[in-house]
């Protein structure tokens, strides 16, 4: 049998296995939310339990993985991320502290080998241009050696963006979970297309896949566990990384991602102009998922819409030419704002319980 198929299989029963232990343990050793903080009407659930993901896939390539400069940068990166997002979800960090954090992982991934050299140009039509070339400046640097200056600087944004999306994302049990799913497989099935033809990449992506399908058994509402930080910016790390190895698919993490995306983008613009850190929190739900709740949506309702655009834009990613996703893209950014729009008028009062509930 294949080990696309099985591999994935068994990283999700080991995941499945070790979400049951946290049911009963981490209640046991004190690692549960405080609901009381933020009026949410339940008993306390096992927290952070985003470190089982980590953890599994950590331990997954560090016994499956030949080991060379890319694969420690991975490793290392995830133990990083791992051992300040635990701290972080019990002891809340400062913004800026976590910001810091993630540029450090970006370069670091930078320097031990996933870079992107070409990005695929979705101007070409114009330009005739077919790749936007990323490494016409060179640094050098001790033990490194020679790496391209942009590639440098696109892949820190890069692993920056998709780590804090995700986690600002994080509103609703179950949503990160959802789209990382949708995201893991869109790469997957895109690493075995004969544009890529990744067959290794495949094989992470679908383990990835395993992983997040068993956390959003546990965490789709009404939750068991809570993934917190620890398992937003987990998947937001990966999905930012695969993006990459598959050959700068921008494009196609947009279409697949877009939701989230979309969000930070527009929150961050607000937060810019009415003169705050695009970095800091709001003590007022600004995210779409957090307008909608007011809105009278359910948390399963928002992650229906949530999936039902991440899966019709991030499949039609692996069947349209290039033009044809920026088109697609322009037009998720129009529905996005839509919604956006939608969600800030006549917004019904709701109870804060159903936040997080």
């Amino acid at each position: 049998m294949s080990p696309l198929f099985t591999t994935p299989l068994f990283v999700f029963l080991v995941c499945v296995a070790l979400h049951v232990c946290a049911c009963t343990l981490f209640p046991r050793i004190g690692l549960v939310d405080s609901p009381n903080k933020y009026g949410l009407k339940r008993k306390p659930i096992p927290y952070p339990t985003g470190s089982i993901a980590s953890i599994v896939f950590l331990c997954f390539l560090l016994f499956t993985q030949e080991w060379n400069q890319k694969i420690i940068g991975i490793c290392s990166s995830i133990a990083i991320l791992l051992f300040v997002t635990v701290i972080d979800d019990r002891r809340p960090l400062s913004p800026l502290l976590r910001l810091a954090i993630h540029i450090c992982i970006g370069v670091l991934l930078f320097l031990t080998g996933t870079v992107i050299y070409t990005l695929t140009n979705p101007l070409e039509f114009l330009s005739q241009i077919p790749y936007i070339r990323l490494d016409l400046l060179d640094i050098t640097l001790p033990y490194f050696g020679t790496l391209p200056l942009f590639s440098g600087i696109f892949t820190i944004l890069w692993i920056t963006f998709t780590i804090n999306a995700l986690n600002w994302f994080d509103g609703i049990p179950g949503q990160v979970s959802t789209l990382a799913t949708i995201g893991f497989l869109t790469i997957g099935f895109l690493s075995l297309s004969t544009r890529v033809n990744q067959p290794q990449l495949a094989l992470l992506a679908f383990t990835l896949t395993g992983i997040s399908i068993a956390c959003l058994l546990f965490d789709f509402p009404p939750p068991r566990v809570l993934m917190g930080d620890t398992g937003a910016m987990f998947f937001g790390l990966m999905l930012g990384i695969l993006t990459i190895f598959s050959g700068g698919k921008v494009a196609t993490a947009f279409l697949v991602l877009g939701v989230p995306l979309i969000d930070c983008i527009l929150v961050a613009f607000k937060r810019i102009v009415g003169g705050k850190h695009p970095f800091q929190g709001s003590q007022t739900g600004e995210h779409l998922h957090h307008l909608l709740l007011e809105k009278g949506w359910s948390p399963r309702q928002i992650i229906a819409l949530t999936a039902l655009l991440g899966t019709g834009f991030g499949s039609s990613a692996l069947f349209l030419a290039t033009l044809e996703k920026f088109a697609a893209a322009l037009l998720f950014i129009g529905i996005m704002l839509f919604l956006s729009a939608y969600a800030r008028n006549h917004r019904s009062p709701v109870d804060v319980s159903q936040r997080n509930a």
